[in-house]
């Protein structure tokens, strides 16, 4: 033992340098560089891509599955939303001089006015033609099939008769097979009415205390997340709005147009077709089309094959209007989509839902691109002109100084320095 004390074996502590690792902790960081180096940086990053994106897939697939099962309100919200985008300026505007309350019911009142006005304008259309065009149908169909036997066709005659003759000997046999169709068709009515009574009760509350309704969602989340997510809500409702009031406009010329050039042809049932064709253009691309498709074959058994070619010479010419005048004057900014993605979405969603996905697919789309947009941004970004400041349906926040004061610009980089 020395005279500090300690023992004969043991020996005064020596620091260990700085930046020196322990031999085994060393290997293993050597080992593991040397297995990453044998992996190719490009697999890796493509491995790591691929489990992200599965995992969202998985996601995905889970939300379509689950909004599959609850369908009608899901459909009842979505139009909810569309009502009170639509009716929302008509009650601010009257907000001004009226109760906030009396402004909502005097708008349902004004809206119900108008669309029970078309229907039973609509209707009445129909009962007064039916007859006539009873007649003009059988002489139409008997032209179609004179037309039919000459070149460069060569059907047999009555191939259109013969036709008609068997639609109704299968009516007749399978009867008890379309009426029970019929009798299932009727519950879905009542699910239809259900929705839109659903509908109609949320789209009062949003137009009378959406703001607050808004407010009191954002403060159940995280402080730091709530501006964050105020602003993707207001991107996204502004996207909304802005594309379903623009796509009813649009749909409200495509059907004026069609409907003064059916009456030049003198085309009957043109109020009907008016209606087709603004309930299909809702359908962004092949709506107008089948709309017009559907024209042309009362064109052809009406008015003749000449009459059907100019209606269908339609397609292109509204189709032109509709592109290259109404989407970028109404829309505007409203909706930055390419084609190809419009496309696809109607696509997809028609698979997915069937109608319903088809016309709920382009406003889903837009709205997920311009919240996601506005997550990336972080604000930053201008407002696009034309897009206006509406307030989301259940409300929106102030937007303040800080974030309407735009960055210095450096005049030598051409760089926003925060």
């Amino acid at each position: 033992m020395d005279l500090n004390g300690a023992g004969p074996d043991r020996r005064p502590h020596q620091p260990r340098p700085l930046g020196s690792r322990p031999p085994r902790v060393a290997l293993r960081r050597a080992r593991r560089e040397t297995e990453r180096e044998r992996v190719p940086s490009g697999l890796r990053t493509a491995a790591g891509y691929t489990w992200r994106l599965g995992v969202l897939g998985v996601a995905a697939y889970l939300a379509v599955a689950v909004l599959g099962e609850l369908q009608l309100p899901v459909i009842a919200l979505f139009l909810a939303m569309v009502i009170t985008s639509v009716l929302r300026p008509l009650v601010d505007l009257l907000a001004r001089a009226l109760p906030r309350s009396l402004a909502v019911l005097l708008a349902f009142v004004l809206a119900v006015m108008v669309v029970g006005g078309v229907l039973v304008l609509v209707g009445t259309n129909v009962a007064d033609e039916w007859n006539r065009l009873g007649s003009e149908l059988r002489g139409g169909l008997g032209r179609i099939d004179q037309w039919l036997t000459r070149a460069p066709f060569h059907l047999r005659p009555g191939t259109v008769t013969n036709l008609r003759a068997k639609i109704e000997a299968f009516v007749s046999a399978h009867r008890s097979a379309l009426l029970s169709t019929a009798l299932s068709g009727a519950s879905r009515v009542v699910e239809l009415v259900t929705g839109l009574a659903l509908a109609v009760f949320c789209s009062v509350f949003f137009l009378h205390s959406g703001d607050r309704m808004w407010s009191w969602a954002q403060r159940q989340l995280p402080a730091r997340v709530r501006p964050v997510l105020g602003r993707a809500g207001s991107a996204a409702w502004r996207t909304f709005a802005g594309y379903t009031r623009g796509v009813l406009i649009v749909a409200a010329s495509n059907a004026v147009l069609v409907g003064i050039a059916l009456a030049l042809l003198r085309v009957p049932l043109v109020l009907p077709l008016m209606v087709l064709e603004f309930v299909a253009a809702l359908i962004p691309l092949v709506g107008s089309p089948i709309a017009l498709a559907v024209a042309a074959l009362v064109a052809l058994a009406a008015r003749g094959p000449v009459v059907a070619l100019l209606v269908l010479a339609l397609i292109v010419v509204i189709g032109q209007i509709e592109g290259h005048l109404l989407h970028p004057l109404v829309l505007g900014w409203s909706v930055r989509i390419h084609p190809v993605a419009i496309a696809l979405s109607v696509i997809g969603g028609a698979v997915l839902a069937g109608v319903l996905g088809a016309v709920v697919a382009v406003p889903v789309v837009a709205v997920a691109w311009a919240a996601l947009t506005e997550l990336r941004d972080g604000g930053r970004s201008a407002d696009p002109p034309g897009s206006g400041h509406d307030a989301p349906a259940v409300g929106d926040q102030p937007r303040s100084p800080q974030r309407d004061r735009k960055p210095p610009h450096d005049a030598e980089t051409g760089d926003h320095r925060g």
